[in-house]
């Protein structure tokens, strides 16, 4: 998606950015990736997510201030790094075969999958096997064929999307994984698409679109055999590697508070032309500070949807979720704990905002809900 600024009363000065808006079995041990068979690399290059080099002479900025903001207007901490930066995935899926497969004995149906190359949740499915998925001697199973990724530590959904140039959300669907949407190491995950044909320009641009939902399902990185989920920290200045698996709280803490004290302009749902809104818009001064909802730990903290500019979303467990966008300045980093009330952002008019204002989600799992139904009444 395109956001322009327009600025001209004492001088022109114009500057385009492109950026994109808004279980299974037991763990096992990391295997070896088996040969690929021919999957192609893509040498066409990624769309990118950042702005271009600064010039020489900046922009000019004129009134009005509600314009919209560009990228680099979002202060963040030194040292925020996507997750999904962290790990490079290679595109080197296994191609298979739709196949019988008659179990021998001693076989489990994770040694099925790591002898066809199928994934085993994909081999379950196929059969109608149900937990704790129990296959007998002479059982005659289906293999669906296609092109399956085998899981390393640290890779992401969202990494693994764009290594093939397919958008998160087919993978989710094609693989029908659920909620918490964490990938471990050695899983075998089905890329859908034709195997033997590379992506369209189209479909490369779309694997790095990136909305709420993509953060929320394939923002964690894949834990290795036996590696527990890192502990939140408090401090801000101390910052968790963005490999680390960052746990969402058991439980909801308490209930919610509003994040900023200001009007609403704009409510949840379809607006008048029809658009949709997945929270609230509430107008307040830039720099207004923004509050934690309830306790949670950060799950985000950056501007990688451009419509959102300087974006944190909180995890507060219960499958609870906080989304704050618009910021101009972010406060904390992934990893970190947060407490009801505590501070994380100041407010701005980055991204897309039509003002000075705060945009606010609460999500129920992957569900939008009306905030203001769950916050208290003013």
């Amino acid at each position: 998606m395109v956001r322009g600024r327009i600025a001209g009363s004492l001088a022109l000065a114009g500057l385009t950015l492109s950026a994109c808006i808004p279980s299974v079995d037991a763990p096992p041990s990391v295997e070896r990736a088996p040969p690929p068979q021919r999957v192609p690399q893509y040498s066409e290059p990624a769309p990118r997510n950042e702005p271009p080099p600064p010039r020489s002479t900046p922009p000019v900025r004129h009134l009005p201030p509600t314009r919209p903001a560009a990228r680099g207007d979002v202060a963040m901490p030194r040292t925020a790094r996507p997750a999904w930066e962290a790990r490079p995935v290679t595109p080197d899926a296994r191609v298979v075969a739709e196949q019988s497969y008659v179990v021998a004995p001693g076989d489990s149906l994770r040694r099925v999958a790591e002898r066809t190359g199928a994934g085993s949740e994909a081999i379950a499915r196929a059969n109608g096997l149900a937990p704790p998925y129990t296959i007998r001697a002479s059982q005659r199973l289906t293999i669906p064929g296609g092109r399956y990724h085998l899981v390393r530590p640290g890779e992401t959904g969202i990494a693994i999307a764009r290594a093939y140039g397919v958008e998160w959300s087919r993978i989710v669907a094609a693989n029908a994984l659920e909620e918490p949407y964490v990938l471990r190491a050695g899983q075998r995950v089905l890329i859908p698409g034709d195997p033997g044909a590379a992506p369209s320009r189209a479909d490369r641009a779309a694997a790095f679109k990136l909305d709420i939902d993509d953060i929320l399902t394939g923002g964690e990185p894949a834990a290795a055999p036996r590696q527990a989920p890192a502990k939140p920290v408090a401090n801000p200045g101390r910052v968790l590697p963005p490999t680390a698996v960052v746990a969402a709280p058991a439980r909801l803490q308490g209930g919610f508070v509003w994040p900023v004290d200001g009007k609403v302009v704009r409510r949840f749902g379809p607006g008048k032309s029809g658009e949709r809104n997945d929270g609230i818009k509430i107008a307040v001064p830039v720099s207004t500070p923004v509050h934690a909802t309830a306790d949670g730990v950060v799950a985000y903290a950056g501007d990688g949807i451009a419509a959102l500019g300087g974006l944190v979303i909180v995890r507060h467990g219960n499958g609870w979720t906080s989304v704050y966008g618009h910021a101009a300045k972010l406060l904390v980093q992934r990893g970190q704990s947060v407490k009801r009330g505590q501070t994380i952002a100041l407010s701005g008019d980055t991204g897309f905002a039509d003002q000075p204002e705060l945009h606010f989600e609460l999500r129920k799992g992957r569900t939008p809900v009306d905030p203001q139904s769950q916050l208290p009444r003013r």
